[in-house]
């Protein structure tokens, strides 16, 4: 039998996360659903899981669990060490690992320009997937450098034949 697991959320590493957070609520109208939350390098139920995940070394971080109006999770994590280094090429599009995450905005215009007030980015011009059907995407960076991208409408229906 095969396992079809459903989508639960995505986790960022940033430098401040009480900036993140507010940035988030504020950008994307995400909300916080716990923390911001500590967990240390130790021998505490939560240590023991952080340093099978993430190795010996990385001291203490903070956490906070949000989420999107539409009820995605979305993570927030801040590490004490190794200090937090912003890559000089945050987009290396041609390695493994996550490329971008994507979010759902009517007006993918009106959220770049927001992004933009916000201290964010906005990577690329808006793009006109189906001119028929209004179908638009647009990809932007929050103010550490996370790459996502913005679509007028929701995935399956976008990409359906």
């Amino acid at each position: 039998m095969t396992i079809s697991p459903a989508f639960s959320h995505v986790g960022i590493t940033v430098p401040n996360l009480p900036q993140a957070v507010d940035w988030y609520r504020e950008v994307f109208g995400y909300y916080l659903l716990a923390g911001p939350l500590e967990v240390r390098e130790d021998d505490s139920p939560l240590g023991r899981a952080a340093t099978g995940i993430y190795g010996v070394g990385f001291t203490r971080f903070q956490f906070a669990h949000m989420a999107s109006p539409d009820g995605s999770g979305f993570e927030v994590f801040q590490f004490d060490a190794p200090e937090y280094e912003r890559p000089e090429r945050n987009f290396e599009f041609w390695r493994s690992g996550v490329n971008h995450f994507a979010v759902t905005a009517k007006d993918v215009t009106a959220l770049a320009a927001q992004v933009v007030a916000a201290g964010g980015r906005q990577r690329s011009d808006v793009v006109v997937i189906d001119p028929d059907r209004g179908f638009e995407i647009v990809y932007c960076e929050d103010p550490w450098g996370n790459v996502f991208e913005a679509c007028s409408h929701p995935y399956t229906y976008m990409w359906s034949a």
